[in-house]
């Protein structure tokens, strides 16, 4: 794996996932969603909590909402623009 530092925000978060998925990281893509990879609601969080540290962003996730919160888990990209539309608003 290359230095943190010069990971992007996609390489980032597919180690992030490809770790709670327990599957190896060439299998995600873009288009995966959660189900895909076999994460549950329970990962989902640890998921959440990883992203949150990793970018050091607060992430607007219900657990109890998870479909219908402003962060969107519907696939891999989705969750992509996600965390950069997160990480640029924190440098505004």
């Amino acid at each position: 794996m290359s230095d943190t530092a010069t990971l992007t925000v996609s390489d980032r978060l597919m180690d992030i996932l490809a770790e709670q998925a327990i599957v190896d990281r060439s299998e995600i893509s873009p288009s995966s969603t959660l189900e895909d990879l076999g994460i549950d609601s329970v990962a989902l969080v640890e998921v959440i909590f990883s992203i949150e540290e990793t970018f050091d962003i607060a992430v607007p996730f219900n657990a109890n909402e998870a479909e219908s919160g402003e962060f969107d888990i519907s696939s891999v990209g989705g969750m992509i623009k996600a965390v950069e539309d997160l990480i640029s608003s924190r440098n505004d």
